[in-house]
């Protein structure tokens, strides 16, 4: 099963499946977070190619169409500059996953907290907590999803942490192909 992890940073969601010998690719547009990266996958998984790991913007991967079983995209897609930002970042994430595939992402949302953030333009908003975020909601999810043609895998899950931000769960399945397998 081949995973990337789309906005890797320096590999604090691979650690697992690295050290599982999953095959496991990854990118970032940070060279020290990729550097991090590389050596957590030296140590982990001895042998992987470097080149796994790339410093690139998601929305510009140079990764093949359909090369993933899974991509993970978490904690990224909420540092969108703007709405386009948001749907390239997106459209990058799931052109790199093969039908049948999965698609995991957990960002930061308005949902449960709606009149708490203050919007700012363009889909970013400022936070409670006082940082900005590009945020997004049920309908813009349920809209994403329908221009992708993806099939929900589960409902949207959100997390309200300490009333200062809202972090959301969007799992999705790419139509068409294999269906990986969740959980077994």
């Amino acid at each position: 099963m081949q995973i990337l992890d789309a906005g890797c940073g320096g590999g604090r969601n691979l650690e697992y499946l690295l050290s599982e010998g999953y095959d496991v690719r990854g990118v970032d547009g940070n060279p020290e977070a990729i550097r991090a990266v590389r050596a957590l996958a030296a140590r982990l998984a001895p042998g992987l190619p470097a080149d796994r790991f790339r410093v690139e913007p998601i929305e510009a991967m140079s990764f093949a169409d359909a090369s993933a079983d899974v991509v993970i995209s978490s904690a990224v897609l909420h540092f969108a500059r703007d709405h386009a930002h948001f749907q390239a970042m997106l459209d990058g994430s799931w052109r790199v996953l093969r039908p049948g595939g999965l698609f995991f992402c957990r960002l930061a949302s308005s949902i449960g907290m709606e009149s708490r953030v203050q919007p700012l333009g363009g889909g970013r908003h400022r936070l409670p907590d006082g940082s900005e975020r590009y945020l997004v909601d049920e309908a813009a999810l349920r809209a994403a999803t329908d221009r992708l043609g993806g099939e929900w895998l589960d409902p949207l899950k959100t997390t309200i942490v300490q009333n200062q931000r809202c972090m959301t769960t969007w799992v999705l399945r790419k139509r068409g192909g294999t269906e990986i397998g969740i959980g077994g």
